[in-house]
């Protein structure tokens, strides 16, 4: 009978000790998510390490006009930070606002940079060369409403001081600050209204001189209309 019990005991011993084995088996799979191997990698800043983007020359014609007035669209902005929408002001920047959606269609934008991060000022991208030089191969001419404040969260087209107001190609801009004190000469696009937090993420990777401290792409601009 003695012997019995102890054959018992031994048997739920056995038992025991093969399912805490499944047990612990099963929190080492958890905790390596499964086995697999993940190739992305995050910084302290919270944005994906990623690499430089090659510069290349681009020569689009200028699209025809197929946004329509006070028509509602948003651009989904996914970056190598995190993701953030711009409502499009198709209602005061038709021709602008066509434009950046034509680019942003074509996949132009996807893979460029922010090649200009000045903290409390401005994130600025939109570059296929990467030097502020660079653009779609047309320009657009739209001068921005006369009363414009660039404000935080305001998008607008980047140009050079020679060009007249509202000349626009691919560049654009980000308004950290409550207000850039710019005059009303950048066309603008519409505004940041989901996600400006990622916005201030890439703001921090700038430096005073405007070269960022980590390399951020734009990794895929979505336009969502209604």
């Amino acid at each position: 009978m003695e012997g019995s019990q102890d054959r018992i005991k031994l048997i739920a011993l056995a038992v025991f000790a093969v399912i805490a084995a499944g047990v612990v088996a099963a929190i080492l799979i958890g905790r390596s998510g499964g086995g697999g191997d993940s190739t992305t990698t995050a910084s302290a800043s919270g944005c994906k390490q990623v690499e430089a983007p090659k510069p290349k020359k681009v020569s689009f014609k200028a699209p025809r006009q197929t946004v329509q007035k006070g028509e509602k669209l948003t651009a989904v902005v996914e970056t190598s930070c995190g993701t953030f929408d711009i409502a499009l002001d198709s209602t005061r920047a038709p021709k602008t606002v066509n434009s950046f959606v034509f680019l942003s269609e074509e996949g132009f934008y996807d893979g460029l940079s922010f090649h200009r991060v000045i903290p409390e000022f401005v994130v600025q991208g939109g570059d296929p060369e990467g030097t502020g030089n660079g653009g779609p191969g047309y320009s657009v001419d739209e001068k921005p409403p006369a009363n414009l404040a660039y404000t935080r969260g305001v998008v607008a087209m980047a140009k050079t001081s020679a060009e007249p107001p509202g000349r626009s190609g691919s560049q654009f801009f980000v308004v950290l600050s409550a207000d850039a004190a710019l005059t009303p000469e950048y066309a603008l696009v519409g505004k940041v209204d989901k996600g400006f937090d990622v916005v201030e993420r890439i703001g921090k990777l700038g430096t005073p001189s405007g070269e960022p401290k980590q390399i951020v792409v734009i990794e895929k601009i979505s336009i969502e209309k209604g």
